[in-house]
Parts: C-alpha cells; structure tokens; sequence
C-alpha cells in the first residue's frame, strides 16, 4: 500500500468534495485534489509495490562546475520529468511526495548547475517530486523568506505534499543518502556541511541553505518572516521560530549533509542587511504576526516548463525607514 499522505494529520474543515483545508496561525491554504500519477515517455506505467528509499548507484557525488550545461541538456538527461518539474517512480509509488522550493532572480546559470544535479538525485531517491522556482520580478531588493513563503502556498494549493525542501540555488547536494524526506516530530537542517564553511556549521543555531518542513511545522512556526529585505538575518530568526512553536532542529549527519557551494559575488539589490540584529531581537514579540498569515504578493505569471514550474511574482517592496527621531535643536535667547 502506498504511504498515507500527512495530510490525513491534519486539521480540516468543510469543502466541495475533493478539496483539502490546513490551518496554522489563522491561516488557511485551500489545496486542490492530489494529482494523478504523471506518466512519462511512452504512455502508462506498469506500478508494482512501493519503492525503496533509494536505488542505482548512491553515495557520495563528484561535482563539478566547469561548463553550464544547457537546459535542452539536462531535459534530455531526465526523460520521464514531465512538464512543471513534475517526476514520478517508474515501476513503484514514491514513498514521499515532496516539493523543492527555489527562491530565485538573477541565477540562471546557477539554476542549470542545480537542475543539473537535483533531477537525478531526487530520481535516485525514488520520490514523487516537483520543482518550484519562485522568480522575484523587478529589480528591488531581494526577499529570499518571503518568495519561500510564496512558493509554500503556491505548491501546497497546487498538490499534495508530505515535505517541503527550501533549497537556496547556489548549493547542490554531494551525497545520494542526504534524503530528501522530512523528519516526522521537528524540521530539519539538510545542508549541515558546506564547502563554503570547509563542511562544519558556522555556529550551532545556523539553518542556511536547505532545509526541510512538513506543511504542518511550516504552519506551526507560521511560516518564514516577510521582513527580511536583503541579505541576512532570516535563518536565525526561522530558527528561533522552529524554538518557540516547541520544536527543535535535526540535522543531517555532517557526512552526508554535504553541499558544494556555486560561487558568485554578492547581487545588486541582495545588499546586507542592515535592520537584520533588530528584527532578530523582536521575533520573540513578531513571528505569530509576520508569516503566512500576513503574506502579500501578486502573482504575474505561471508557467509549468519542461524542468520546474516557475512563479514569477511581485513580492512589494521594503518599508521605508523608520524615523530615528527629531535631533533637538538649540536656542539663544
């Protein structure tokens, strides 16, 4: 029998016939039927049983960046990923149903290096899968929290997800045994040893890069926060919401939560930020209140493309400052 879906864990309420309800927070995401089962090249498939968790050859990856393969080349590469992103077992139900969620602008050739990587070694793994790249449009500044908190509720009301991986697109998995799973009781740090940090965590708390959440935990810690304009901040504070909902953080064991990092400078409207530390001491006071159930945006296109279902999205723009108070001014009489 295939797995039941977490959805059966979860709090309803009363829709049409074939819809689902989740609440967290005061929050509720409308989510249409599951999807059948896609079929690749050549029509129906023969499904016999469940699948293992992982199959062909697995371990540790070689991977290189040298030249960026194209995307014609990597959708060649990857028969059976249908249009959307979408891939389903061959010859067996996927254990888990899991959806990739990509924060994403500017990165093309950083996109192709992860696709490059991420379809295989999610088919290996013998999930059903979906790719979701959420493209902030404009040139203001970035907002990685807030396009993951879009690309959640775009995802959850698109299917039906066991997990939820938040994969920043510059980090591409070096071992086939990191799985792609969420953990049942607490969410989980996947990118427990980057290059970029000679594979250790930079402090203890860290829950950058990738990371994986059932829709219930993302609605438990209410989401990421949509405050965090430009670089930095928002991974403690997620951290500190993963705490404070009464959670606490797995992580991947150090040798198979291994990640090699594309290099690149820092982006134009990706500048650091500044109000980071204050956000940081208010969460305690903020996070029931910033989250999924104050999420604004505009949706400006969907497209399902041969590898990835892309959002492209107008996510606003950073609050202007606020005053810092009138100097006091001096008279002579």
């Amino acid at each position: 029998m295939p797995r039941p879906s977490l959805r059966t864990a979860m709090r309803r309420s009363c829709l049409p016939s074939g819809y689902g309800n989740v609440r967290a927070e005061g929050v509720w995401l409308r989510r249409s039927p599951a999807r059948s089962r896609r079929p690749g090249p050549g029509g129906a498939r023969a499904v016999t049983g469940v699948c293992r968790e992982v199959s062909g050859e697995v371990g540790p990856l070689a991977v290189v960046y040298t030249k960026p393969p194209s995307l014609k080349t990597i959708q060649s590469r990857n028969p059976y990923v249908t249009s959307g992103g979408y891939f389903s077992p061959k010859h067996c139900y996927g254990r888990y149903r899991t959806a990739v969620i990509i924060p994403h602008r500017n990165r093309e050739m950083h996109l192709r290096y992860l696709l490059y990587y991420l379809h295989p070694f999610l088919q290996r793994q013998q999930l059903h899968y979906a790719i979701f790249v959420v493209h902030q449009a404009g040139n203001g500044t970035f907002n990685r929290a807030k396009l993951l908190n879009v690309g959640v509720r775009e995802a959850l009301r698109l299917d039906d997800w066991d997990c939820l991986i938040l994969h920043d697109v510059d980090l591409v998995p070096e071992n086939d045994y990191n799985l792609y799973v969420c953990d049942e009781y607490n969410p989980k740090h996947l990118a427990s040893a980057m290059d970029k940090f000679h594979y250790k965590l930079p402090y203890w708390e860290y829950f950058g890069g990738v990371s994986a959440l059932t829709p219930d935990q993302y609605m438990r810690i209410n989401g990421f926060p949509n405050s965090y304009w430009g670089w930095g901040g928002e991974d403690d504070d997620i951290a500190a919401r993963v705490r404070l909902a009464g959670m606490s953080i797995s992580r991947s064991p150090h040798n198979l939560g291994r990640y090699k990092m594309i290099m690149h400078d820092r982006d134009t409207g990706n500048e650091e930020n500044v109000d980071r530390y204050k956000l940081l001491d208010n969460t305690r006071r903020t996070w029931k209140d910033d989250g999924m159930n104050a999420l604004t945006f505009s949706i400006i296109s969907r497209e399902a493309a041969p590898l990835y279902t892309n959002i492209t999205v107008d996510i606003g723009t950073p609050p202007p400052p606020r005053p810092t108070g009138t100097p006091k001014k001096w008279s002579f009489f």
